[in-house]
């Protein structure tokens, strides 16, 4: 059976075959989930800031054993040092991702040196001010990522954000955060974007890390359930630069919201227990970063059949509108 095909100039720049990409979830991805999305047509995308520099030409390597099609490697630049920087680089994945530059961080010499070794640079943004600088310094693709998603993220609404970047940018744009079906994507389309990029949706795979347990909060949720908070970068004792982080409510959350202040004085066993609750499988007191389009995702299923899903579904909804508008457009 033939898989339904959408290209776009996502799609033809990064020589994949649908406009879908993985997010770079660093700590909660991994080499054969990566691979699973760039086998299905997608860009799969592994998340390197957790690496040490002299293991990233392993995990690369380990990536490409598992597919010969692109795939990218992604830093969060406010908390990447120069050797994991050069070690990417080095790894020469097809895209380098990156998101998350304080405002002092030099894009441009970035992308220079990504561009020198034949990378494509993909950059991502949570507001406008951001996609006009990482466009000047020469990204290839922004990713427009609103609230919505799971994980760090602004405060700008999703439909807003990507179709303020659409409307200017003049590279292809990803939009990020609110979406995880093939209706969103068709949503994403019509707003200007050239593809999606998911993060959520991808953590209830089979080929996801992430514990069976975890799944089973993100399949049962109804959307409702997540909030943005700074309790996670407390307890880890690492700020993000303009961001809040979007996850599951849950005890810990419980436990902490509203008394901030408290949790940084009790940071270093809060975290132990963060870190005894992920080794259980226990998502009652570990970190689960979700985006509301849990709501959206209803099973754990593989990759691929995520992946053309997706895509299929958004073919048929706009196929469908298409033929609405025309029959209603139709004189009595």
């Amino acid at each position: 059976m033939a898989v339904a095909r959408l290209s776009t100039r996502m799609t033809r720049l990064l020589g994949v075959e649908h406009p879908i990409a993985l997010g770079g979830m660093a700590g909660h991805g991994g080499p054969e989930l990566v691979a699973a999305v760039s086998e299905a047509g997608g860009l799969g995308v592994l998340g390197a800031t957790v690496l040490a520099p002299d293991s990233v030409a392993g995990v690369a390597a380990d990536i490409r054993n598992r597919t010969g099609r692109p795939f990218g490697l992604n830093l969060l630049l406010f908390q990447t040092g120069r050797e994991l920087v050069s070690a990417v680089l080095e790894a020469a994945p097809a895209v380098l991702s990156t998101a998350w530059a304080p405002p002092e961080f030099d894009l441009r010499s970035l992308f220079e040196a990504a561009h020198e070794r034949g990378l494509l640079a993909m950059h991502m943004v949570s507001t406008l001010p951001e996609a006009r600088a990482a466009e000047a310094a020469g990204a290839d693709l922004i990713v427009a990522q609103g609230t919505e998603g799971g994980g760090h993220v602004g405060t700008m609404g999703t439909t807003v954000l990507v179709r303020q970047v659409a409307r200017e940018a003049q590279v292809p744009v990803l939009g990020a955060g609110g979406f995880a079906d093939g209706a969103g994507l068709a949503a994403a389309l019509a707003l200007g974007a050239e593809g999606i990029l998911l993060g959520t949706r991808f953590l209830a795979t089979v080929e996801s890390p992430l514990p069976d347990s975890f799944k089973q909060v993100i399949v049962e949720s109804d959307g409702h359930s997540t909030l943005l908070t700074e309790i996670p970068d407390l307890a880890t004792n690492r700020v993000w630069p303009g961001a809040y982080a979007r996850v599951t409510r849950n005890r810990l959350v419980e436990d902490w919201l509203g008394r901030e202040n408290e949790l940084r004085r009790h940071q270093v066993e809060v975290l132990a227990r963060i870190q005894a609750a992920r080794q259980a499988g226990d998502p009652g007191y570990a970190v689960l970063y979700a985006g509301q389009t849990a709501g959206l995702i209803d099973s754990v299923r593989p990759a691929r059949e995520v992946v053309e899903s997706l895509v299929a579904e958004a073919a048929s909804v706009i196929g469908e509108l298409a033929a609405r508008l025309r029959a209603e457009d139709s004189p009595a």
